[in-house]
């Protein structure tokens, strides 16, 4: 389709030219923990590697930046399997997540008899030519539309596009719980593979999260690549919506804020937040947070040795963690620390990293 055609297409049908992406951090542009995983959890944000019951696999999941020369992206999550799996057992599973907000997808109208299509479109560099899983799920029920696509060539960047129907049965809630996922299946053990039905319909963990003859990235070392996910409405897959870092950085921090350390870089002398001695033992600070958070969130943070302090009375007080203040909510928190130092209940100060390793943030992940 032309570039004419693809725009009157667009206007025709009153979709959006901008946000029309349902995706935050597509491009994987954002990495505020800038961490490798080999675990379950989160490196590039807003998009989870879970890794489960395994023996022998080990995994490295990263921001990288191989990336589909020529179509504008710089970045790309990687997963690397350095050590792999000999032989499946039946409970093993690997894959990639994104997790979307109720009141971020309502526009889909699920449950309704106008629900709305939708088209997943990415970039895909896979070390195993063949066909690969990919699950659509609404927690809610639960409901699934488990698909698949084909890796015509190993170690080559490669675009995929998927549209599926809208769900006149689905239940999404409009608000801020989790309500839509996409994964991408990269292992799964014969306790997550069946007979899958088509399309929409309850989900089934033994039948519907895997096709069977989808391939096993875990089965031998290689790297798995994915950039440029949008997810849209429509029965068309149009170009990547490319958002500024800022942007996406402030979608991104909805959910996890990096204060210090991680992307942020080394913790070391590093402004935290002003301070106040609450007592003379017990120092406490108070952080704005720049976006209102998805809910009241936790405290994620490396803790040793003198790692953080305050100055503050004309002198340092080292500290080695934080507590996170009951009054805490999802605009501003308030952090003291855990041990007691010496100082002047009222004195002010500015409490801060004093460690490389200092890395401190807060999570508020669906």
């Amino acid at each position: 389709m032309s570039k004419a055609a693809e725009l009157a297409a667009l206007i025709g049908s009153q979709t959006s030219l901008s946000n029309r992406n349902l995706i935050i951090n597509g491009a994987m542009q954002v990495d505020q923990r800038n961490a490798t995983t080999t675990a379950n959890g989160y490196t590039v944000d807003r998009f989870l590697i879970v890794k489960s019951n395994f023996d022998e696999l080990v995994i490295a999941v990263t921001q990288d930046t191989d990336n589909p020369s020529g179509n504008g992206f710089s970045n790309s999550l990687k997963v690397a399997v350095t050590t792999a799996e000999s032989a499946q057992a039946s409970d093993e599973v690997m894959y990639l997540e994104t997790k979307l907000e109720g009141q971020n997808v309502q526009q889909l109208a699920y449950g309704t008899s106008n629900a709305k299509s939708v088209t997943l479109s990415f970039w895909v560099k896979s070390p195993v030519a063949g066909k690969h899983s990919i699950l659509f799920y609404q927690p809610t029920g639960p409901r699934s539309n488990l698909q698949s696509y084909t890796v015509s060539s190993a170690n080559t960047w490669e675009y995929k596009t998927i549209t599926i129907d809208g769900d006149t049965s689905g239940n999404i809630a409009n608000d801020n719980t989790e309500e839509f996922n996409v994964f991408w299946t990269l292992s799964a053990g014969t306790d997550f593979t069946g007979t899958p039905h088509t399309g929409w319909g309850a989900y089934s963990g033994t039948d519907d999260f895997a096709h069977s003859d989808s391939v096993n990235i875990a089965a031998q070392t290689g790297n798995f690549f994915l950039t440029g996910v949008q997810l849209e409405l429509g029965e068309q897959a149009t170009p990547f919506e490319h958002r500024s870092f800022g942007d996406e950085l402030a979608g991104c921090q909805r959910y996890y804020c990096q204060i210090v350390g991680g992307g942020q870089g080394s913790g070391a002398n590093k402004n935290i937040a002003n301070g106040s001695f609450y007592t003379s033992s017990y120092v406490q600070g108070i952080l704005q947070l720049p976006v209102t958070m998805r809910a009241n969130p936790s405290l994620v943070h490396t803790t040793g040795s003198n790692y953080y302090g305050m100055i503050g009375g004309y002198a340092v007080h080292t500290f080695n963690n934080f507590i996170l203040d009951a009054f805490s909510h999802k605009n501003a928190v308030s952090i003291y620390n855990s041990g007691s130092v010496s100082g002047t209940q009222g004195d002010g100060g500015f409490l801060y990293g004093n460690n490389a390793s200092a890395a401190l943030g807060f999570d508020a992940e669906l």
